[in-house]
């Protein structure tokens, strides 16, 4: 493509568009791969390196929501390798809190003292893993790496349970080896339906269980449990049960263009179509006119370009170098800090292959 001297060679648009867009028709998307190698416009004089500058120049984190739970935000100039290491290291190896041993004196209820054990390995917990240090099988539990949950609860006829939402107990101990600042938590009773059954649950404060209404166990009256749990660092990629989200993932962002006016009944037929809501109709005069509303909520679904021609009305796309990227967390630490959480992890990953290398 001829150019002056003052402008930069540019490729032309289908190249263009093979080069920064995944275009998803009817049957199967087309342009998936990323062309990596720095020579491949030549012809065109365009560069295709990777360098630095540009890197900078063009990568942003917008944060579109946030509160302690999830977060959600878009990532712009990366490509989809980095962004699934970041998915992969959330997963599977940023550390969290877990209980890892179960030592059991007395268990009565129905449940099996292997299934208890499991279901409280599961319990997401509200302890800072920075504070803590990785503890091997050979060393001994202390302060710095294992956190102490006790748990003595007995079901009876005439006991205290949680009426009207009061708790009326307190038998539960958090207490770190060594420590002399115990924290204190309530056990929860409660009634279940007409059989009175006992609900025991685990909350605390400070450093608690997430989620104090997670059952545990139920127990009848006479029924009761008494245990020790101790809670130890870890990845998910040990264990699911020390993974840190709920769910991490990402997709590219979604182009929804149209191809030429949709205007009257098709505009209208084109609306209902969609499942999300992405398209909505504007009165332009008298005539009923198809708009692109929220592109963002397209889902790819492809409804809108099944039937009669509808594909040549329709283009559906995703930016290549744009992620939407959302993270559920568990609890233990809040999302925006566990995706810099991830970042240092990557971060120290490149370090080490970058000493390796250099011998």
């Amino acid at each position: 493509m001829a150019t002056s001297d003052d402008e930069e060679p540019k490729l032309p648009a289908h190249l263009e568009l093979q080069r920064t867009r995944v275009v998803c028709a009817a049957d199967a998307p087309s342009y998936t791969e990323s062309v990596q190698y720095s020579g491949a416009y030549m012809a065109y004089g365009v560069d295709n390196s990777l360098r630095l500058e540009d890197f900078r120049k063009n990568h942003r984190v917008d944060i579109v929501s946030l509160n302690e739970e999830d977060i959600e935000f878009d990532i712009v100039g990366i490509d989809a390798a980095i962004a699934n290491a970041f998915r992969r290291i959330l997963i599977a190896e940023v550390p969290t809190m877990a209980i890892e041993k179960v030592y059991i004196a007395n268990n009565t209820s129905v449940i099996q003292d292997e299934v208890l054990a499991h279901r409280l390995g599961l319990l997401p917990i509200k302890a800072d893993p920075r504070l803590f240090d990785y503890k091997s099988e050979e060393e001994n539990a202390n302060e710095k790496n294992t956190i102490v949950f006790k748990l003595d609860v007995v079901c009876t006829r005439k006991g205290e349970r949680i009426m009207n939402g009061s708790v009326k107990s307190d038998q539960m101990k958090w207490l770190p080896e060594g420590s002399e600042m115990p924290f204190h938590t309530k056990s929860k009773f409660t009634s279940y339906g007409s059989t009175q059954e006992n609900l025991a649950g685990i909350s605390s404060e400070g450093i608690t269980i997430m989620y104090p209404d997670i059952i545990v166990a139920k127990l009848r009256p006479g029924q009761a449990i008494e245990l020790e749990g101790h809670a130890t660092k870890g990845i998910g990629k040990t264990h699911a049960k020390w993974s840190p989200v709920a769910t991490a993932r990402y997709r590219m962002l979604p182009e929804v263009n149209l191809m030429e006016e949709i205007q009257g009944k098709l505009a209208e037929e084109l609306v209902q179509k969609c499942p999300v809501g992405v398209f909505d109709i504007e009165d332009v005069g008298s005539v009923k006119k198809a708009k692109v509303a929220r592109p963002r909520n397209c889902t790819l679904c492809r409804e809108c370009v099944r039937g009669d021609g509808w594909d040549k009305r329709v283009q559906l796309s995703r930016v290549k170098n744009h992620f939407i990227f959302t993270i559920e967390s568990t609890g233990a630490l809040r999302p925006e800090i566990l995706f810099t959480e991830a970042i240092k992890i990557l971060n120290e990953k490149c370090q080490r292959i970058l000493t390796e290398i250099s011998f």
